[in-house]
């Protein structure tokens, strides 16, 4: 058995490290640095919490996945992927359940790299995925409206829930701003239109410098009111705080475990997907386990500075490796970058328009939406339909938590179901096709069933889910034959249930003296038969290698058995 070893990518890109190598990590780390810092604390906000925290979130989980991490080039931080769980953690436990929560996700995603279930993350259903990121791109955007239009709710509270929110902003749409509306149009604008100019510098970062500047003076200058900065609503720290453990309370742990979980199969998932596409682009293989326990170390350090969960983030990735970063190296620079802007920049971030921030996760919802693979999801078979669309919208009128664990669930019973249909299982009372390949070849002809003998072939797994479907077969039988030979040359595998009926069949047939003769089993499913006992209940002479052997023991038995034994 394969051991297993954690060993960061840093340690095998660090030997014979260049000097040019690391004047175009540096460059990257630089760039993604700058191109972090409004995503970062865009997803701070909307995540309900500080903007500096985003921040924060960024520099330790880039830090740390950077050194620590199984990828040469992931990127880690927050993303837009948490804001929706996040944000309903806050509703309902407060900080300090977030806190909580983050901590418990960080421990499930180093179990998960010790147990080696890096591999495992990768199989779960694409339309889950799909789904349920569509779903959150659309939560994403809906929580921005209020911004984007620059609605004032008179006092009332903005609701939890989709219905509710969309509910609030149709009461209140006579309360439309249009200086909001023109500087979140003009952001939008802006993003857009920055990559046919340079594809170095981010659409966001040009985005919020410009609105910036402009809202400033138009409130210093022009004496117009009502657009919202972030120091209108936050107050700043440029500060690193100490790191503390927040209060542990295990009713609430219990409470916060399925938001747990659902933060840790998230980081995992988005991570993982991350590395796997940027393996691709620098021909590079990068270490799920190792990745997985680097996920881990940085959501158990990031909640004791007040983070926010973070995970790899495939924006900034991407922009790392276009701007050559190649070595983790440049995911520290990166982390650096933001610290500086952090300690000294930062109360700079006061002056920040609301809507202009709206305006980047409104790009980054619609990036994230994915509409174009949605739509060709919807080609797909009904099965991967519905469960893409159960996923997307439980994940927009509940939560992702309810999501994922009803998608996983919906997709398992859907794909047990197609196996049901795909295993099939046949009588045959006249002649065999030897099926060359299959069963040993010994004869080109068809091989007739002596009398006496029912054969019936189960081709498929022998699990629970068609366990019963062999019985009722049987029961549609109507006389009683002398001998059954089971054929299962085409039996991958067997479980407990299908061991169970098979020996319940077993015992019935003794009972009524009828012999059962099995027929091509293969070694993996002969090997289980042996530990459960069934070969030494029917006899070995009575598990046959193939069909010729198990009709010559049928046409023994049948013959030697008198008819007042029936």
């Amino acid at each position: 058995m394969k051991t297993f070893s954690f060993r960061p990518k840093l340690l095998d890109t660090l030997k014979g490290y260049t000097r040019p190598a690391l004047a175009s990590d540096l460059m990257a780390g630089l760039i993604v640095g700058i191109v972090a810092l409004p995503l970062a604390i865009a997803f701070g906000i909307a995540s309900g919490v500080s903007p500096e925290k985003g921040i924060l979130t960024a520099v330790i989980a880039g830090f740390v996945v950077s050194l620590l991490g199984g990828s040469r080039v992931q990127i880690g931080g927050p993303t837009g992927a948490f804001i929706v769980i996040v944000y309903g953690i806050i509703q309902q436990y407060g900080e300090a359940g977030l806190l909580v929560a983050t901590l418990m996700a960080g421990a499930l995603l180093v179990l998960m790299g010790l147990f080696r279930l890096g591999t495992v993350i990768k199989f779960i259903p694409y339309p889950i995925i799909v789904g349920f990121t569509a779903g959150i791109a659309v939560t994403i955007f809906t929580t921005q409206v209020g911004d984007l239009l620059g609605l004032d709710y008179g006092g009332e509270p903005v609701p939890g829930d989709f219905v509710g929110k969309w509910a609030l902003y149709a009461r209140h749409l006579g309360s439309i701003d249009p200086w909001n509306v023109l500087v979140a149009a003009a952001s939008i604008l802006v993003i857009v239109l920055t990559p046919r100019v340079s594809r170095r510098v981010p659409g966001s970062l040009v985005a919020i410098v410009l609105m910036t500047v402009a809202v400033w003076l138009l409130r210093t200058c022009g004496g117009v009111e009502g657009i919202d900065t972030i120091g209108d609503r936050f107050t700043i720290r440029a500060e690193l705080p100490a790191a503390s453990l927040p209060e542990i309370d295990w009713e609430a742990v219990r409470s916060l475990l399925p938001a747990a979980f659902t933060i840790a199969v998230l980081g995992a998932i988005e991570s993982l997907l991350s590395a796997t596409v940027a393996d691709g682009i620098v021909n590079d293989r990068h270490d799920s386990n190792t990745e997985l326990i680097a996920q881990g170390a940085a959501n158990l350090l990031v909640p004791l500075f007040g983070g926010i969960p973070a995970t790899g983030a495939i924006a900034r990735t991407m922009t790392n490796i276009n701007n050559g970063g190649r070595t983790p190296v440049a995911g520290i620079v990166h982390a650096v970058v933001l610290l500086l802007i952090l300690l000294l920049l930062m109360p700079l971030a006061q002056y920040i328009p609301m809507a202009c921030l709206a305006g980047v996760l409104a790009v980054v919802s619609y990036n994230m939406s994915g509409w174009r693979t949605f739509r060709a999801q919807l080609r797909n078979p009904k099965a991967d339909v519905t469960v893409l669309l159960v996923t997307f919208l439980l994940t927009v009128f509940f939560d992702l938590t309810i999501a994922i664990e009803f998608g996983l669930l919906l997709a398992g019973v859907l794909f047990l179901k197609r196996v049901m249909e795909t295993t099939e299982i046949s009588v045959i009372r006249s002649e065999i096709d030897p099926g060359a390949g299959l069963d040993v070849q010994l004869h080109e002809e068809h091989l007739t069933v002596p009398d006496g003998v029912e054969v019936y072939e189960i081709n498929g797994p022998y699990f629970f889910g068609i366990a019963t479907k062999f019985e009722e077969v049987m029961a549609q039988m109507g006389d009683r034959p002398r001998v059954r030979v089971v054929r299962m040359r085409r039996v991958p595998f067997i479980d407990s249930t299908g061991l169970h009926n098979l020996t319940t069949l077993c015992d019935m047939s003794r009972r009524e003296g009828i012999t059962v003769v099995l027929s091509g089993v293969n070694d993996g499913v002969r090997t289980t038969l042996e530990h459960a006992g069934l070969v030494e209940l029917l006899g070995a002479e009575n598990v046959c290698p193939h069909i010729h052997a198990a009709l010559e023991r049928a046409s023994t038995l049948a013959a030697g058995i008198p008819s007042a034994a029936r």
